[in-house]
């Protein structure tokens, strides 16, 4: 069991009102919650976000209530529908905020596509990447009405997959924060000695 001190931001990229990303999401926040985690779960279409700005992100209320949950998270999970082999609008939107809030965090993918949602997650490892986390070698990719069906998924594979990945953003996860708390209060040298406050 990981301890409640494991701390993860579940982000769910879809505006749709009956969105499949979500239910898919849902699970895998009650499996994480099951697990010990604590987890802030982010439904970017009930806590929409204003377009990145910029020059002037930094002085509004949500951008400032939303880094408190980013540096608080030890991962991020983070689910999208496939658009056009591409990240969601909105969580491209929610990314565009933050990058120095992200080093040294595992994130996770979940995606919601008809072609496997490969160019997606190797997007959001990419953006992993470029903003210095750590990611899962692999992600959950799922189809509407095979894997989620009228608001419920349907088939043993999904749930599966999505319980598999709980427990490795668990494991992985656990640590992955363990050492960058470690890296973070202590003087070696190492990446997150730049981040030291």
């Amino acid at each position: 069991m990981a301890s409640v001190d494991l701390n993860v931001l579940a982000v769910a990229g879809s505006l749709k009102t009956n969105s499949v990303t979500r239910v898919a999401m849902q699970h895998l926040a009650k499996k994480l919650t099951e697990a010990g985690c604590a987890l802030d779960f982010l439904d970017l279409q009930k806590e929409p976000l204003p377009l990145y700005n910029p020059d002037t992100y930094r002085q509004t209320e949500t951008y400032l209530a939303l880094r408190l949950r980013v540096e608080k998270a030890d991962i991020l999970v983070l689910g999208t529908p496939d658009y056009h082999g591409s990240v969601s609008g909105a969580m491209k939107n929610f990314l565009d905020y933050f990058w120095h809030e992200f080093a040294g965090k595992l994130f996770a993918t979940v995606v919601a596509s008809h072609e496997k949602g490969l160019t997606v997650a190797d997007q959001l490892r990419t953006i992993a990447r470029q903003c210095y986390a750590w990611s899962l070698p692999y992600g959950v990719s799922f189809m509407e009405n095979t894997d989620v069906k009228d608001g419920a998924i349907v088939g043993p594979t999904l749930v599966h997959r999505l319980d598999m990945l709980a427990r490795d953003v668990r494991v992985y996860g656990s640590l992955l924060a363990h050492q960058r708390k470690l890296d973070l209060a202590g003087e070696d040298s190492c990446f997150m000695g730049r981040h030291r406050k």
